[in-house]
């Protein structure tokens, strides 16, 4: 037993966050499942563009792709699609233990067209398509332009990561778009309990951000608050969850509950501990995705007080309080959060094209 399991029997399931060909073709991956607890993998534009940008794993797939004349959008995509779907063979008895609960492996749409809802939809379609695996999740962001397509894809009975949610006001749109889609997808004759969603909340980053703020008010009331805001945002969203997925959700008969995740879970500032977004986010019916270095930490340090979640609502709106009171503005830090959030999958996501560019000439 570790801490990881420890997590686990407290509800929370460990994701990876982080996936590469070498991890796969060195047996690290499968590895990882036996010596860390690990039991999924979520992946984004950042991390692929550290992949495929170092190291000679992709060299032999970029040959044949560049004899074929394969555009940078089209190979970064084909070997994406391949490193997922092994991964998902590698989960896929986790995935059975679980009954799709776990064992999960997501691959994110191009962050470019997160305005276009058409455009996601048709992208979520072909990843789901051409990765071919039950226990795939397909990445959306949960921007206002994508949320309908968020809605489509579940009605379709796409899984879903909803992913890039900082307020718990656009969570409660979220929750609002996995339950009419899962509706719809009832209402078609889709087995909803095959359809598995995750809402995943940023949690590190809103730290960053508010305490960035909290420094320049300078006051010793702003500057005892921080660290503080991330993990009440996050058990603000998670008493939300509660309330909605509780006895009278309104879901269709067999239907998942969408699972909170908490992303952005390694810590930004090295004066907190390195297991904060762990210890104080435990509790019944959630995921962590952790990059390596802080699965590390909690396998090292635990830190685990028990269920930091339930019940916790109260104490986090207080928190949340004494930051407005200061002198936060969490309307304006949402929208810069959503739009950074956005621009740097964004300029990750061109930097991996450029240099994709650069291998195929």
């Amino acid at each position: 037993m570790t801490y990881i399991d420890d997590l686990a029997e407290l509800g929370t399931s460990t994701w990876l966050d982080d996936l590469s060909r070498e991890r796969l073709d060195s047996g690290n991956l499968r590895e990882l499942l036996t010596s860390k607890s690990i039991v999924g993998v979520t992946t984004n534009p950042a991390i692929f563009a550290s992949a495929m940008s170092s190291g000679t794993s992709y060299d032999a797939d970029i040959a044949a792709l560049k004899e074929k004349g394969t555009a940078a959008d089209e190979a970064v995509y084909s070997l994406a699609i391949d490193d997922v779907r092994n991964a998902c063979d590698v989960f896929s008895d986790i995935f059975d233990k679980t009954e799709g609960r776990d064992g999960r492996v997501s691959i994110e749409v191009d962050p470019r067209i997160s305005a276009d809802a058409e455009a996601t939809l048709a992208q979520a379609r072909e990843l789901w398509t051409q990765v071919d695996r039950p226990n795939l999740m397909i990445k959306i962001p949960a921007t206002e332009g994508s949320l309908p397509a968020i809605v489509d894809a579940l009605a379709e009975g796409i899984s879903v990561n909803v992913t890039l949610i900082f307020s718990v006001e656009r969570y409660a749109e979220v929750i609002a778009a996995y339950k009419e889609g899962i509706a719809r997808a009832a209402k078609a004759g889709k087995d909803v309990s095959a359809i598995h969603s995750v809402a995943s909340f940023f949690v590190s980053r809103l730290d960053t951000e508010v305490d960035k703020r909290l420094e320049l008010l300078g006051s010793d009331e702003a500057l005892a608050l921080r660290g503080k805001a991330g993990v009440a945002n996050a058990q603000r969203a998670y008493a939300l969850y509660s309330k909605e997925f509780g006895a009278d959700s309104g879901l269709p008969e067999g239907a998942q509950v969408q699972r909170p995740l908490w992303a952005s879970t390694g810590v930004k500032n090295p004066e907190y501990p390195a297991t904060l977004y762990v210890s104080e986010l435990a509790g019944p019916n959630t995921v962590n995705t952790m990059p390596e270095k802080t699965i590390d930490a909690v396998l090292e340090q635990g830190n685990l007080h028990g269920d930091t979640l339930s019940g916790a609502g109260a104490q986090a709106e207080e928190v949340f309080a004494q930051l407005e009171a200061v002198g936060i503005d969490f309307a304006d830090v949402f929208t810069v959060l959503e739009q950074e959030g956005v621009d740097k999958f964004v300029t990750a996501w061109e930097e991996l094209l450029a240099s994709m560019t650069d291998r195929l000439a």
